[in-house]
């Protein structure tokens, strides 16, 4: 076997459906939407089918749908944007501990500017707890910002409750969710949830890179964070990245089509392995791995073992997995949602996350648990103590 991929958390491989339409777009109906004549007018048309495939998706208006360069340019107009545009009505805006850096670096940068945020704890498994959210709410607070599914371990969050109670207390009060993980894995409809901005990533669900979305409820205040030629209803200003939206849209139209089968023997798939890792001594899966998990993350932590040294032991044998996130695996610091979970010390910089797709096979994994087998008791044998 020369290739075992198993960091879909990071990036998945694109569909040749996709690939293909992103190809033609680009090379045959390359027009500029914003332009009036006919090549033009195929791109709008490709712009306007996308929103309506999203839209219908989603159960929601196809002019809320605003594309994007992905999940973080997604979640930064969502958050800085819905904060400039309501700090009159009050400056508190509430989030988790365990976020990713596309929120929190963006909290960060508010507190710097004059707002207070309140970053909630989570269980064990990395679940908010309600009445915690409960609490935090003041007549100040303005956003919510709460993701769909983490990266690291798979938590899942209470999404629809959380909408319940923030909308309960106060209906103007705006709620964020960050679905990058969770869409294509999850059927979600903002409206019923009480979700008001979902960020979503076309990398992530066999899309192409460089192209997101964020679903902006009509009824909510936002202003755009950057200006330009007045695009998308000025919301946000760019040439429209029309290969990337049709390759979303059609991305977005494969990944539900069989949704449920898929993503049951994603279920299926994640407890062979963790049934197969849990054979190991000395071995701890972070977080849930039922179906009150995300059903294509795996994180487990090896003690005696640096995740690195592992990681590049098994892509030694053909294996690619992340050292926790790929957004964080090139910096030396833990991780946030590790240390928020409670992963002890001398195994936050032991954690490995494996992560499937609809790509992935019984064999693969087959071969992964076997050089697990075959490689940690070698590398423990020779770990400085």
């Amino acid at each position: 076997m020369t290739e075992v991929y198993l960091d879909n958390s990071a990036t998945t491989r694109c569909l040749d459906c996709v690939a293909s339409t992103v190809t033609k777009v680009m090379c045959e109906d390359y027009g500029n939407s914003s332009s009036m004549h006919m090549k033009g007018v195929q791109a709008e048309n490709y712009i306007k089918m996308a929103k309506n495939v999203i839209a219908k998706n989603l159960k929601v208006n196809e002019k809320e749908i605003y594309f994007t360069s992905g999940g973080t340019e997604s979640d930064n107009l969502a958050i800085i944007g819905t904060a400039m545009a309501n700090n009159r009505a009050g400056n508190h805006i509430i989030t988790t501990c365990i976020e990713h850096p596309a929120v929190l670096r963006t909290m960060e940068y508010l507190e710097s500017q004059g707002f207070r945020v309140t970053h909630l704890p989570v269980d064990h498994a990395g679940r908010i707890r309600l009445e915690d959210l409960e609490k935090a709410l003041t007549p100040a607070t303005i956003l919510v910002s709460i993701m769909h599914t983490n990266n690291e371990i798979g938590s899942l969050q209470p999404i629809a409750e959380a909408g319940n109670i923030i909308k309960r207390f106060n209906p103007n009060i705006v709620f964020h969710v960050d679905a990058v993980q969770g869409y294509g894995k999850f059927k979600i409809w903002p409206k019923k949830m009480g979700v008001d901005l979902l960020s979503v990533s076309g990398h992530k669900i066999h899309g192409p890179k460089g192209i997101g979305f964020l679903y902006i409820n009509e009824k909510i205040k936002i202003k755009p964070i950057s200006y330009g030629g007045g695009q998308q209803k000025g919301m946000r200003s760019g040439t429209d990245n029309v290969p990337g939206i049709a390759g979303i849209a059609r991305a977005v139209e494969e990944v539900y089509k069989y949704l449920d089968k898929d993503v049951e023997r994603l279920y299926s798939l994640k407890e062979y392995f963790v049934n197969g890792v849990m054979q190991i001594p000395d071995v701890k899966i972070n977080g849930y791995t039922g179906y009150d998990s995300a059903p294509h993350i795996v994180s487990v932590s090896i003690r005696g073992i640096r995740s690195e040294v592992l990681l590049h032991a098994l892509e030694d044998r053909g294996i690619y997995v992340s050292a926790g996130s790929a957004c964080s695996s090139h910096k030396p610091a833990p991780s946030n949602t590790l240390k928020a979970i409670g992963v002890e010390k001398d195994m936050l910089d032991s954690t490995i996350r494996f992560s499937f797709s609809i790509f992935t096979t019984k064999e693969e994994i087959d071969y992964t648990l076997k050089v697990l087998y075959d490689i940690i008791p070698m590398l423990r044998k020779y770990t400085r103590r």
